[in-house]
């Protein structure tokens, strides 16, 4: 009887270039801040914790005083941020066996397709997070006067004003934000467009870096929407089950943050086989205590009552004014950002 040499199908190796695959599938939620899990395994109330920095105000102490006060101390605490898991983003095919013999050649063709599918479900899902973020401000992309240039230049100073880091600074754009700034002689970003050879389809979405900023098109966006973000304001978990006992073929994987399971069996009742690739995945933005100037007590900081989502800021193209904190309206959580970082619109709607 002659030797058949039959492929060993590694469901480890498999899932672990699928979930490679993933990640570099994905442009909006590759701009997020990723906590990937190898393990899922349910914490309390299918959430997880993600730290963030404490902050803390400054006193001064006077000069040659006479020492008959003394120094004021703080309490310094880092927060966590709790995100769940909001959903189990899947893809399940079936396979016959005269598919699985004649038209299947291995199951790595397969697994990539099962992979594109869930890193769309993964896009479309982190893009309606970014839609509804509680952003404070919103830069007009047809204010008067204001090129797109200088709405850039714009978007940087608020940035700096809210005290946003100036590293991995993103302009997350829509297609109609890519025609207008690729058109623009200004900002010269079309001899960026095919100058390096993409290896994710984040790097095939970027533009090129303008004012501190690496500008990346997302077409999953709305065509006037951007926002600019740093990527800590949004947070990305995905989390792959540990694959069940009863299943004799399996596997989980996570790379960069990303992770995924993979599971097969056979229905032998219908004589298919059967191969299902999931994940776990939750969506958090990051708001922040702010330290300002106490004007009642000179020279001396405070740290502000309420949270404040400072790590982005939105832009609409065919926006004609800019809207901004109101440091004169009823909303006493604007009255506070406006006097903190200076940022205020005047009650005739005209950006500062």
């Amino acid at each position: 009887m002659p030797y058949i040499e039959h492929d060993v199908i590694k469901p480890d190796k498999i899932a672990a270039t699928a979930a490679v695959a993933l990640e570099e599938s994905l442009v909006v939620p590759a701009v997020f801040q990723r906590e990937g899990i190898d393990q899922f395994k349910g914490a309390k109330d299918d959430t997880i914790n993600v730290k963030v920095e404490g902050v803390l105000p400054y006193r001064t102490y006077g000069w040659r005083n006479d020492r008959s006060t003394e120094i004021q101390f703080d309490t310094y605490s880092e927060r966590t941020v709790a995100v769940s898991f909001g959903g189990d983003v899947y893809s399940g095919v079936q396979l016959t066996d005269e598919q699985n013999e004649m038209d299947l050649q291995g199951w790595a063709k397969l697994m990539a397709k099962q992979t594109e599918a869930i890193g769309k479900g993964l896009e479309y899902q982190a893009v309606d997070y970014l839609l509804g973020a509680p952003y404070e401000v919103t830069l007009g992309g047809a204010v008067a006067g204001r090129s797109l240039r200088k709405t850039l230049i714009r978007a940087r100073e608020v940035m700096n004003k809210l005290r946003v880091p100036k590293e991995a600074r993103t302009l997350l754009v829509g297609s109609g934000w890519e025609t207008e700034l690729l058109s623009d002689p200004d900002l010269n970003l079309a001899a960026n467009v095919g100058d390096a050879e993409a290896v994710s389809a984040l790097k095939e979405a970027s533009l090129g870096r303008r004012y501190g900023f690496n500008i990346v098109v997302s077409d999953e966006l709305p065509s006037d929407f951007a926002v600019a973000m740093v990527p800590s304001a949004f947070i990305f978990v995905t989390g792959a089950p540990s694959v069940p006992q009863s299943v004799p073929f399996g596997a989980s994987a996570s790379y960069n943050g990303v992770a995924l399971r993979w599971i097969r069996d056979y229905d032998s009742t219908r004589l298919m086989d059967r191969s299902i690739v999931n994940t776990y995945k939750g969506f958090r933005v990051v708001e922040d205590f702010l330290v300002g100037r106490d004007e009642q007590t000179p020279n001396q900081g405070f740290v502000s009552e309420y949270q404040h989502f400072v790590r982005a800021i939105k832009l609409d193209l065919d926006a004609t004014a800019d809207v901004l904190p109101d440091p004169d309206g009823p909303n006493a959580k604007q009255q506070e950002l406006a006097a903190i970082t200076g940022i205020a619109g005047p009650a005739d709607g005209a950006s500062v």
